[in-house]
């Protein structure tokens, strides 16, 4: 049974049906422990008081918001509960937007709604109707500590969620600025699209894994069985002169299924 990150009411109007959330994703990694280079030993994190000199247990901890230098003002786990907002309990829809409308860049994680077992006719009905409609609902969930705007999205086996970041995170600033720059032929645009063309497929997920991942893998187990260890040649991209050169020889590859080679030496400027 996976476990619930939330559960409460999921409201649409005047009709409110029991849903739970659970985490549609998890990111694998190859996690590492922190040791002493002396003798491999465990390192353990240790809760240390600045004021008193000495380490602390973590029942001895509380939260602190500082308002100033060095000056904190001490909240509770009872404190926040009391000014938690009613999205803590319902999930109310606020409204309805077109598949599509919304930018991926507000995306934040995943999870899948899944209804209580004995309400699941509203459940149905919502889902229904948001496939009929091609409409993805907008609704404010708190959760995690914050409160989330949420955008609820039906597919074939059920309702998906995603949080959503605020206007204000985004980081705008490191946006690489400027329009695309100019300068390029006709001709040129239309390689680009035959290359386009010649690489578009069907998106298969299961087609693509986490190489790095698998490498240090590999490094783990050669170094547990004294196997000499694997390197990965790094490749170096040559700066593109010839524009034309370099989509022709993409174009013909992509054909034959297979990466081109780069250029030895530029011919002209593009």
């Amino acid at each position: 049974m996976p476990a619930t990150v939330w559960k409460g009411y999921l409201s649409f109007g005047l009709v409110s049906f029991p849903v739970r959330l659970y985490a549609a994703a998890r990111p694998e990694t190859v996690h590492f422990h922190m040791l002493h280079a002396k003798d491999d030993s465990r390192v353990k994190e240790v809760w240390y008081c600045a004021e008193e000199d000495k380490p602390i247990s973590r029942d001895e901890i509380v939260k602190g918001y500082e308002y100033e230098k060095g000056q904190y003002i001490e909240v509770t786990s009872e404190d926040l509960e009391k000014i938690a907002p009613p999205t803590a309990t319902v999930m109310e829809i606020q409204q309805f937007v077109k598949a599509g409308e919304v930018d991926p860049i507000f995306l934040e994680k995943s999870y899948y709604v899944a209804p209580e077992e004995a309400v699941s006719k509203p459940y149905g009905l919502l889902l229904t109707a948001m496939s009929d409609t091609k409409m993805y609902a907008i609704a404010k969930v708190t959760m995690h500590g914050r409160e989330h705007v949420v955008i609820i999205r039906p597919t074939g086996k059920g309702m998906v969620l995603h949080t959503m970041y605020y206007v204000d995170e985004l980081r705008a600033a490191n946006q690489s600025g400027g329009e695309a720059k100019g300068g390029f032929s006709a001709k040129e645009v239309d390689m680009a699209k035959k290359l386009i063309d010649t690489l578009a497929a069907p998106f298969k997920p299961a087609e693509y894994h986490d190489t790095y991942r698998e490498n240090v893998e590999k490094l783990i187990e050669a170094k547990q069985k004294g196997r000499r260890l694997p390197t990965v040649k790094q490749p170096k991209p040559a700066p593109v002169v010839d524009m034309l050169e370099a989509l022709q020889r993409s174009l013909k590859a992509a054909g034959a299924g297979k990466k081109p080679a780069p250029a030895k030496k530029a011919r002209r400027a593009a």
